[in-house]
């Protein structure tokens, strides 16, 4: 490329980072270090944007493309970037992007990383599109509710506001149902989702899902596989540890309570679910030995 690309400096551009030194003491903290940014940023009319990373990086890249358009090339593939879309590059993942040389791209971006990302389709490397202004609106606010918390301070309290923003901008873009979605799939895949949420307190079993769906076991396995690389009672035992994880942290709840109300009746099988998952028991986990 020629000299004249560069990797930021736009007029009107905002670009933030968090030091690691000062995020490593909540690292660990159960609300703040399971889904965090690392840095984050806006480049208007970004023209002779180019960013090449030969082994990727350790996070993952989300850019959302808000006027104008651009180029992202990973293995196998290449990307045509415009306005209203979003693309999610997976950490470690070879890649190149650059705005368009005629109409370049201004764009939110966003790095992040944590355990909690896997429990977002974040590896499918497909577009999703902000297709209705108001979604569109909802993730530029997002964005900027994002910004103002990464220049405030850096409390725990802070970076737990932090975190949950992260999450509201990831479900914006992949769980919020479209005004105008008509791909089928995304569209089973959210239904099955929100059954698993209403039922995550029983032991809801792989027939009942498909039953309520409408579909093949084949299908559904499918559809999961697709969109989290994981089989469908792999996720919901997922979506079952998560919650138990927020019982334990905000509730005094009895850990033999705690497994009843995520659908466990057996306390040793949940121990041993939960802490195949976290890699520590439900107690150390309460104790704060993550």
């Amino acid at each position: 490329m020629e000299e004249t690309y560069k990797r930021e400096g736009f007029f009107g551009e905002k670009l933030i980072v968090i030091p690691s030194e000062l995020f490593a003491p909540h690292a660990t903290h159960p609300l703040a270090g399971r889904l965090f940014p690392t840095d984050a940023g806006f480049f208007p009319e970004a023209s002779h944007h180019y960013r090449k990373r030969t082994k990727g990086c350790d996070e993952f890249i989300v850019l959302y493309c808000i006027d104008g358009n651009g180029t992202i090339v990973i293995p196998k593939k290449t990307i045509s970037l415009r306005q209203g879309e979003v693309f999610c590059i997976p950490r470690h993942m070879p890649h190149t992007y650059y705005a368009d040389e005629k109409h370049p791209w201004s764009i939110l971006w966003l790095h992040f990383k944590g355990t909690d990302a896997d429990f977002y389709p974040v590896k499918n490397c497909e577009k999703i599109m902000m297709d209705h202004p108001k979604e569109q609106e909802r993730l530029q606010q997002l964005f900027d509710l994002l910004f103002d918390a990464l220049e405030g301070s850096f409390t725990v309290g802070n970076f737990i506001h932090i975190s949950q923003i992260t999450s509201s901008i990831l479900s914006e873009i992949y769980y919020k149902e479209k005004f105008h979605d008509e791909d089928v799939r995304n569209h089973a895949f959210t239904k099955a989702v929100r059954f698993m949420h209403a039922h995550i307190d029983s032991s809801l079993g792989l027939e009942e899902i498909t039953n309520y769906l409408m579909v093949s076991k084949s299908y559904l396995h499918q559809l999961f596989r697709t969109y989290t690389d994981h089989a469908p009672m792999a996720y919901f035992n997922m979506l079952k540890i998560q919650k138990a994880c927020r019982y334990l942290s905000m509730t005094d709840l009895q850990i033999q309570e705690v497994a009843l109300k995520v659908g466990f009746s057996d306390m040793c099988y949940f121990s041993r679910r939960f802490k195949q998952l976290m890699k520590v028991s439900p107690r150390d986990y309460r104790n704060g030995s993550v």
